[in-house]
C-alpha cells in the first residue's frame, strides 16, 4: 500500500504550512466536506459496544450549526471562554465546532476532574458559559456555589436541573441554518481553545492555542496516522484531553477519514475494546502505553485483525518488548510519536523508515527539533539534554506561544531562539531521537545519570511485570539509588526471591549499574488524568519516607 510520506529527507525539504490570514476549521474542513451529504464523519459506539450509530459531516455541520444558532441567542461571541465538560458522546463534537463558528474559546476538561479542579478552571479562565453532561453537572454546581463569578450561563446535556438550561431544548428550538453576517470571521491568530496542561507538581497552567491549531494537525494525520480519506481512525482518549482533538477531529477530518468514538466510562475494558476495534472496520488506531500494555495481557488470538493496518501510541514512551508483542499479535507495528498539549505532534515513528525499537524516531515536517542544553546549542550525538522546538525567525504552525495569563511560565519555556519542552532526550547517528525523561525525572547516582524509561523497558520485558515506575530514591551513599515501582500481572504474588529474580533480570537487559537496588511491589500506580505516571508523586514519596533510614532491598504493599 502507498503510504503519504514515501521519502522523510524529501518530505522535510519540500513542506510548508503556511496560515492564511482568516481560518476556522468548522466552517473551512467540516461544512465543506457536509458539501458531499453522504461522506461519513463519524461512528458512535454507546458504551456496552451493542449500539452504534453513525453521522455524516452534514449531520455534524447541521448540529453545529445549530448549537452556534443557541451561543448567538445568548450572546456568547468571540473571545468568550467557554468551559467544556462533556464525554464521549456525539453532543461533544456538536458543541465544540459550534464554539468554533462563533468565535468562541473552548476549555475541554477531562470528566474525571474534582470540583475543586473545576472551579481552579472556570475561575482561572473567567469562563463566561458552562457546558456538562448530567454526569458532571453536580460536580459544577459543588465547585461554583457562589464562587464563580464570571459564569452568565450553564447548560446541561442530557439532564434536568435547576438553573441550567437544557442542551436538548435549546437544540429543537434554533434552526441549522447559520447566518454568517451574525458573527464575526476568526483570523488565524485568533484563540481556538485553551487546554490546561496536567499538573503533577504545579497547579495546571492554561495552554493558548490559535485558530491554525487546527489547520497544523494535518501533519499529526497525514504522516503519523498514515490516513486517507477511506480510513476509520480511533484514538483512545477522553474528550477533555489534548489527545481527544489530536486524534478525534482536526487532523483526521482535514484528511478526510471518519473517526470511531467509544463512549467509555469507568475502568478501562480491554474486551470490549477489542471487540470493537476487530469489528468496527477501524484501520487505523492509537492509544497511550498503558492501554496497549493492558490489551497485550489479553488472548490476542481469539481476535481478527485483519482490517486494522496502522497503530501509533503517543502520551509517554512505548516500551520495545510491547512494540514486539502487538506486531506478533496483529501484524502491526506501533509507530511512536511525542508532542506536548503546547504542541502538536512534534517527533514521529513512520511507515516509510524502519523503526528502531524504543526510539522516538525524527521531527515531523515544518517543525525544527533540536536536543540543546540550556544556553541553545547542540548536543554532540549520543550525550542527553533538552528536546526544544526552534522558534526563529519563524514560529511554527501548531505550536501555542504562550502560557494564559502566565508570564513566568511563557518566559521560563522560550528562550532565546528555542520553545524548551521540559523533556530530554538524546540523538544518534542517524538522527533518531530516543527519551530520556522528563527533565526532572532523571536520577542521578553515584556519578552517573540514569533516565528511567530505559530501566522501565527493561522490567517491561520481565515476565511477571505488567507495569512500572522508576525514580530516584535517597540513599546515604550513593546520593540516591533507583528505585522501581512494580504492577505485577494478575496471579502473581510478590517475594524476596521475585525481587532478586527482577534485579538479575534487569542488570542483564541494560548497563548493571542501571538496575533497581530497590523494588516496591504496589497493585497501581499514580497517573494524570491523561493516563502518565505521576513519577513527581513517587518521587517525593520517597523523599518523605527517607529520613536517613532504608530497609530491605525489596518490600510489599
Amino acid at each position: 500500500m502507498q503510504h503519504n510520506m514515501v521519502s522523510y529527507e524529501k518530505e522535510i525539504e519540500e513542506f510548508k504550512l503556511e496560515a492564511p490570514e482568516f481560518y476556522n476549521f468548522a466552517f473551512d474542513v467540516v461544512d465543506k466536506w457536509a458539501e458531499d451529504r453522504t461522506k461519513l464523519a463519524l461512528v458512535w459506539s454507546d458504551t456496552s459496544g451493542r449500539t452504534i450509530r453513525k453521522y455524516t459531516f452534514w449531520d455534524i455541520s447541521q448540529m453545529s450549526n445549530k448549537f452556534a444558532n443557541i451561543l448567538i441567542s445568548l450572546g456568547v461571541k468571540k473571545g468568550d471562554n467557554v468551559f467544556v465538560m462533556v464525554p464521549r458522546i456525539v453532543e461533544w463534537y456538536a458543541v465544540m465546532l459550534g464554539l468554533n463558528k462563533v468565535g468562541a474559546v473552548a476549555l475541554p476538561a477531562p470528566n474525571i476532574l474534582t470540583s475543586g479542579d473545576i472551579e481552579y478552571r472556570i475561575n482561572k479562565s473567567n469562563a463566561v458559559m458552562v457546558i456538562a453532561s448530567a454526569s458532571n453537572a453536580q460536580k459544577v454546581d459543588e465547585a461554583c456555589n457562589g464562587k464563580c463569578k464570571s459564569l452568565k450561563h450553564k447548560m446541561i446535556i442530557d439532564g434536568d436541573l435547576e438553573e441550567w438550561l437544557s442542551f436538548e431544548n435549546q437544540m429543537d428550538k434554533v434552526s441549522a441554518k447559520l447566518d454568517k453576517s451574525k458573527i464575526e470571521a476568526t483570523k488565524s491568530t485568533d484563540p481556538l481553545l485553551i487546554y490546561f496542561t496536567s499538573g503533577t507538581t504545579k497547579y495546571p497552567k492554561m495552554v493558548m492555542h490559535e485558530q491554525s491549531y487546527a489547520l497544523a494537525h494535518l501533519i499529526t494525520a497525514k504522516y503519523w496516522h498514515d490516513l486517507k480519506p477511506t480510513d476509520l481512525h480511533w484514538t483512545i482518549s477522553d474528550t477533555g484531553w489534548g489527545k481527544a482533538v489530536w486524534g478525534k477531529l482536526y487532523g483526521q477530518w482535514q484528511v478526510g477519514s471518519a473517526v470511531f468514538m467509544h463512549n467509555a466510562e469507568g475502568a478501562f475494558d480491554a474486551k470490549t475494546t477489542l471487540k470493537l476495534l476487530t469489528n468496527m472496520g477501524v484501520t487505523s488506531f492509537c492509544a497511550p502505553p498503558t492501554v496497549y500494555r493492558i490489551l497485550i495481557q489479553q488472548d490476542l488470538t481469539k481476535y481478527d485483525f485483519s482490517d486494522l493496518r496502522h497503530c501509533t501510541s503517543a502520551g509517554e514512551p512505548i516500551n520495545p518488548e510491547v512494540i514486539k508483542i502487538w506486531k506478533n499479535a496483529t501484524g502491526n507495528l506501533i509507530y511512536d510519536g511525542y508532542g506536548q498539549t503546547e504542541s502538536i505532534l512534534l517527533i514521529a515513528n513512520y511507515p516509510c523508515m524502519p523503526i528502531k525499537y524504543g526510539s522516538m524516531g525524527k521531527p515531523v515536517p515544518g517543525f525544527d527539533v533540536r536536543i540543546v542544553d540550556d544556553d541553545g546549542n547542540e548536543m554532540p550525538i549520543g550525550e542527553p539534554g533538552h528536546i526544544a522546538v526552534k522558534i526563529k525567525p519563524i514560529h511554527p504552525v501548531g505550536l501555542t506561544r504562550e502560557y494564559y495569563k502566565d508570564e513566568q511560565a511563557t518566559e521560563e519555556a522560550f528562550v532565546g531562539d528555542f520553545y524548551y519542552t521540559g523533556d530530554r532526550a538524546y540523538k544518534d547517528n542517524d538522527g533518531y531521537f530516543w527519551f530520556y525523561g522528563r527533565a526532572d525525572d532523571v536520577i542521578k547516582s553515584s556519578g552517573y545519570r540514569i533516565g528511567p524509561f530505559e530501566v522501565e523497558s527493561a522490567l517491561q520485558e520481565h515476565h511477571a511485570i505488567a507495569e512500572s515506575a522508576v525514580v530516584a530514591s535517597p540513599d546515604p551513599i550513593r546520593g540516591n539509588i533507583v528505585k522501581a515501582f512494580v504492577v505485577l500481572i494478575e496471579g502473581v504474588e510478590p517475594s524476596d526471591e521475585l525481587v532478586r529474580d527482577i534485579q538479575e533480570f534487569v542488570k542483564h537487559k541494560t548497563a548493571p549499574y542501571k538496575y533497581p537496588r530497590e523494588i516496591e511491589f504496589v497493585k497501581e500506580l499514580p497517573k494524570t488524568i491523561s493516563g502518565k505516571i505521576k513519577r513527581a508523586i513517587l518521587r517525593r514519596m520517597e523523599l518523605e519516607r527517607n529520613a536517613g533510614k532504608k530497609g530491605s532491598n525489596g518490600s510489599f504493599i
